[in-house]
């Protein structure tokens, strides 16, 4: 049970700054737009979000309570229905769109539903809604609108296997030939400045097709690319979504089809051809309900639902690192906390939000600030006072993530926050702060996880009898408690029967588990007494509890610290226990233990120089070419070194490392300063 609450647990505080998939973040907490959790008044399906140019939200969606589609606005303070009330329809609305023209006025389109047919559009003039004639008699579900940048409202539907059409002059007129989209499954549309209209649906495949907006019917529509975009699934709930940013570039997000998992990706068109947009189908796993928004500057983000295993249908947002050019999880992994259906994205270009819209009991409208979110981790050291901060990128569980660093008032440079945490803790007590639970001697392999399934004991039950167990050991885990035992191995292939893969070598060889001594040292430097002083320290120690060796339940969270050293003991292993009126680095317990572990860098991997100055910054890292040298002493050569220790021969030019032309994998960059000063970094070369 206390699992269950655990996890089902409201966010309790707002973040004041994160770092995700190599981005700085500021008040990176996804909040209710609203001061209602539902919006709707009950159930609801298909939302539709659009944004004004003043900050002004509209949602639109099938309204349940009334079996019929209803229109929302949201000016700033709370939600109220366009038109006075409820049920603007004149029946059932399953399939509906919303979009805006230039002065902010909504336009509404809806399936006529049964025992009607055909699809209706009404228009919002400030005092009412006012109903245009029907697009078409015919049988509609699938449809998209969008407004040209003159005004005129353009539709797009399944009637006749794919039709557009155009309101001028009182009455719709047809936009390029019928049935060119052979149907319209998951319909979107938008309008470039360039006076173009791109539509995109799913039939063998993600379509993407254009015209002008001042096409006759006798003007043919053509495939955006001359091709599908890519294979895609189109059963069930397989939705493709398009986007367009201010320089009229396409980004399509889709679900692919079963040979690629049915996860989610993302193309966007350069001119000529799709290209991939970060890695490709990087979601966790199948996915259903994909929607996409870009800033007018090109930024995309994805929306999805899960669709497997125990996560069934709850939502997550995903960003694009600008640096790593990976997909990370943006505001948490997941949103919802149950199934979340129907989901649409828009951004708030005025107040710097990324919002959402999502069915879970009802209609639910969501933010999350996107200010400065253009800002990236440099991987620079922090600065020698206690306090300074810095940050760091890594892969961590098969993500890219960047964490930030910090100077301890022992004189070292520690993570800021726990491995698999979302953030530097704002409370001794926030839940984003807490991160994973590792058992002693183990890595980043999915154990780790809070929601993480239980296996019995291995054999043999040491890290070498962990091939393929990604779930948490119950029982004795590594009971032989020898003292010879390390947690130190710089990988995976370095694990044997005495002696663990290190997670925090994730980050890097210059990176370790702290010892017994180290916690020792840093507890008497930042007088960590109990959970309140361990969360003003420059640590910012939260209180994540641990998980049972037995039976892997939950205890103390929120109450009080545990964090692993490296340091075996005739318990199993030495922690830094933080308890209501005490700081004990000397604390020991059972390996199988699940406890928070938080990184410091070793000191002596690094050189003299380094450990005098850290001003120096090399990034991007990981890069997919050029890397940047920021320094505040004059460079007299660099060398870059291969894995094995061979010189390899690259262009240096104006503080920059061009690696372009060499294969991908792990360099060592030296960088020697006209003082004699030598600075060493590892970078990785995707």
């Amino acid at each position: 049970m206390l699992k269950i609450l655990y996890f089902t647990m409201r966010k309790l505080v707002l973040g004041l700054g994160l770092f995700i998939g190599g981005s700085i973040l500021y008040a990176q907490q996804w909040e209710n737009v609203g001061l209602s959790t539902i919006v709707s008044t009950g159930g609801s399906s298909n939302n539709n979000l659009a944004i004004d140019h003043s900050g002004n939200y509209y949602l639109s969606y099938y309204d349940v309570s009334v079996g019929k589609g209803s229109v929302q606005k949201f000016d700033g303070t709370g939600w109220s229905y366009v038109g006075g009330s409820a049920g603007i329809t004149n029946g059932s609305a399953l399939y509906n769109s919303l979009t805006l023209d230039s002065s902010g006025n909504p336009y509404y389109t809806n399936q006529i539903g049964y025992p009607g047919s055909g699809l209706e559009v009404r228009q919002y003039t400030g005092l009412a809604w006012a109903q245009l004639p029907n697009v078409t008699s015919n049988s509609v579900n699938y449809h998209a609108s969008a407004v040209s940048s003159s005004n005129v409202l353009f539709t797009y539907s399944n009637d006749e296997s794919g039709t557009v059409k155009r309101y001028v002059n009182g009455s719709w007129e047809q936009v390029g030939n019928s049935g060119f989209s052979n149907g319209a499954a998951f319909a979107e549309m938008v309008i470039g400045s360039d006076n173009k209209v791109y539509t995109c649906s799913v039939a063998n495949g993600v379509n993407v097709y254009q015209n002008s907006t001042g096409a006759t019917a006798s003007d043919n529509w053509t495939l955006v690319g001359g091709s599908v975009v890519d294979a895609s699934s189109s059963g069930e709930q397989y939705y493709s979504d398009i986007a367009i940013d201010s320089n009229n570039n396409l980004y399509v997000a889709y679900v692919s089809n079963a040979a690629n998992g049915r996860k989610v990706n993302v193309k966007k068109f350069n001119g000529t051809s799709w290209v991939q947009v970060g890695n490709a189908y990087f979601s966790s796993g199948a996915v259903q309900y994909t929607a996409i928004a870009v800033t007018p500057s090109g930024e995309p983000y994805v929306a999805v639902s899960r669709w497997e295993n125990d996560n069934h249908l709850r939502n997550t947002v995903y960003k694009l690192d600008n640096v790593t050019q990976l997909w990370g999880a943006f505001g948490g992994d997941f949103i919802s906390d149950g199934g979340a259906t129907f989901n649409d994205l828009a951004i708030d270009t005025l107040n710097k939000y990324l919002v959402l819209a999502y069915s879970q009991d009802g209609t639910r409208v969501k933010r999350i600030s996107i200010a400065g979110s253009s800002q990236t981790c440099t991987n620079a050291d922090p600065g020698n006072n206690p306090g300074d901060t810095g940050c760091v990128s890594f892969t961590y569980n098969g993500s890219q993530v960047s964490y930030s660093t910090v100077r301890g008032k022992d004189g070292k440079i520690w993570l800021q926050q726990n491995l698999g945490s979302i953030q530097v803790a704002t409370s001794m007590t926030d839940e984003d702060s807490y991160g994973d639970l590792f058992q002693w001697g183990r890595w980043d392999d999915g154990h780790q996880k809070r929601n993480s399934q239980t296996v019995g004991i291995p054999t043999p039950n040491s890290p070498d009898g962990l091939t393929g167990i990604t779930s948490f050991v119950t029982g004795s885990w590594w009971n032989a408690n020898s003292l010879t035992d390390h947690w130190s191995a710089n990988n995976m292939n370095a694990v044997n029967s005495g002696n663990g893969y290190d997670p925090c070598k994730a980050i890097s060889l210059d990176w370790k588990m702290p010892s017994q001594a180290d916690w020792a040292a840093l507890q008497s430097a930042e007088v960590i007494n109990n959970p309140a002083t361990a969360y003003s320290s420059t640590l910012k120690l939260s209180a994540g509890g641990y998980k049972g060796a037995s039976t892997a339940d939950f205890t103390f969270v929120g109450q009080r610290g545990y964090y692993w050293s490296s340091t075996p003991s005739a318990f199993g292993a030495k922690y830094f226990y933080i308890g209501n009126t005490i700081g004990n680095p000397n604390a020991g317990g059972p390996r199988g233990q699940g406890q928070s572990v938080r990184c410091v860098k070793d000191v002596s991997a690094l050189s003299t120089s380094e450990i005098r100055l850290n001003t120096i910054s090399v990034y991007p890292n990981p890069t997919n070419g050029i890397v940047n040298i920021d320094v505040d002493s004059a460079i007299e050569n660099v060398q870059v070194m291969n894995a094995v220790g061979q010189i390899v021969k690259i262009p240096f030019f104006n503080n920059k490392i061009n690696m372009q032309g060499i294969a991908k994998g792990v360099y060592m960059v030296q960088v020697k300063l006209k003082s004699g000063q030598t600075f060493s970094k590892k970078i990785i070369k995707n």
